[in-house]
């Protein structure tokens, strides 16, 4: 990692930091805020682990930042009773949930749709300087990958609600009554996603000259031979030859 990058990392990470402190301090639900946090005690040190390998660009550990502080705004005050409309109210002396029709909190719905529209990039990022994927599947598989961490998502909190239950798995959960609540997420989620790569895929365009023939590139079949039983009995032929 350059120096430049370096720097830029370190000042997110002790900004987080400090956000992470302050959101910290008298949390309406200190179990509830536990459990939120158990994704940050995750990834933070994932991505301090991996920075010296694996260093990412500065857009993508700003994605990053960006939700981690999305998510901390949940876990200090749940997400359920983040308090957005009454912010707004003494801004602008509206409602925002009146002036949308909203009738329930929907932070939830704004962080499920920044996970996919922040993190389905570094996703893309990992994807292409890991598996060297390009082409089609560079804009699928983080969308893909998306979607199946949303679903995991869902069912860690249900879970949560099994082992848990009471109160704590209430505010963990967050339905706010709602019996669609995991598929709208894993819905808002995706469709974040599918912006991000989108607008991805539009600055690829205007900018890479070869943008068209890598996708054609990467839909090529490259190995014609079918795989299955076919391939295990090519290796099985192969081991047997081996042992001769």
């Amino acid at each position: 990692m350059d120096r430049r990058n370096r720097h830029y990392s370190l000042s997110l990470g002790i900004l987080f930091l400090a956000v992470w402190a302050f959101l910290a301090v008298a949390p309406f639900d200190r179990r509830d805020w536990a459990l939120e946090n158990a994704l940050v005690f995750l990834v933070v040190p994932l991505l301090i682990l991996t920075q010296k390998r694996l260093p990412l660009s500065r857009i993508s550990y700003t994605t990053i930042f960006v939700f981690l502080c999305l998510h901390e705004v949940g876990a200090h005050y749940t997400y359920a009773k983040v308090p957005y409309d009454a912010w707004f109210q003494a801004l602008t002396g509206t409602s925002l949930d009146g002036l949308l029709g909203f009738r329930r909190n929907q932070f939830d719905r704004l962080v499920h749709f920044s996970f996919g529209l922040l993190i389905a990039y570094p996703i893309r990022e990992v994807f292409l300087r890991v598996a060297d994927v390009r082409g089609v599947w560079g804009y699928y598989l983080p969308l893909d990958v998306t979607m199946a961490t949303s679903m995991l998502f869902e069912l860690i909190e249900w879970g949560a609600v099994e082992l848990f239950g009471g109160d704590l798995g209430v505010a963990y959960l967050g339905t706010q009554g709602d019996i669609w609540d995991a598929q709208k997420d894993m819905a808002f989620a995706t469709l974040g996603a599918v912006i991000a790569m989108f607008v991805t895929a539009a600055i690829n365009l205007s900018l890479q000259r070869d943008f068209a023939r890598e996708l054609a590139d990467s839909l090529r079949v490259k190995r014609p031979e079918p795989l299955g039983e076919d391939e295990i009995a090519r290796m099985l032929r192969k081991r047997q030859r081996g042992q001769k």
